[in-house]
């Protein structure tokens, strides 16, 4: 069975509380988001050193593995990001179809200890982004037009990887 792409607006977790996986932006300073994004990649390494990590215990949704993958990669785009927003004013950014990442990039195949290490790696670089962010209203949009400064962006992409954390417990 494939997986059906996530079309999902999830913007709005910016603002106000998730109701399934718990986070809540309104609790999360901007001083806080980089502990908080390598506290997660600690979480991620116990779930990739799970003997069935890469099975997919329900056909419809990714495996631990691939969830995994996806976490790394959402470090290494939002790094970019921020990084572009600090440079260009109001820049837009390039699509990023995450679905057809997961099937070009065979995240179901990659070896999960070293997806671990990934993982660990992309935070502490996107960290490093955020703790040299001096002006979080810089913003920037997302190719369908969503608005975000560095400040939303930071909650946007603490959300993902909080939640992904939640969807593979």
């Amino acid at each position: 069975m494939a997986i059906e792409p996530d079309t999902k607006d999830w913007t709005w977790v910016t603002e106000r509380r998730c109701p399934e996986c718990g986070f809540d932006p309104t609790q999360i300073r901007s001083d806080q988001v980089s502990g908080h994004l390598l506290a997660n990649a600690d979480e991620w390494l116990d779930v990739v050193r799970r003997p069935d990590a890469a099975a997919r215990r329900d056909p419809g949704k990714w495996s631990d593995l691939e969830y995994a993958c996806h976490v790394r990669d959402v470090h290494r785009v939002m790094k970019e990001r921020v990084a572009l927003m600090q440079i260009e004013d109001s820049p837009t950014f390039p699509s990023w179809d995450q679905d057809a990442t997961a099937l070009e990039d065979r995240y179901d195949l990659q070896d999960p200890l070293i997806v671990g290490d990934e993982i660990g790696r992309s935070a502490r670089d996107a960290a490093r982004e955020y703790d040299r962010v001096t002006d979080w209203s810089r913003a920037g949009l997302r190719s369908g037009g969503a608005h975000f400064t560095i400040g939303s962006i930071a909650l946007y992409h603490l959300h993902d990887v909080v939640h992904h954390l939640w969807d593979v417990q």
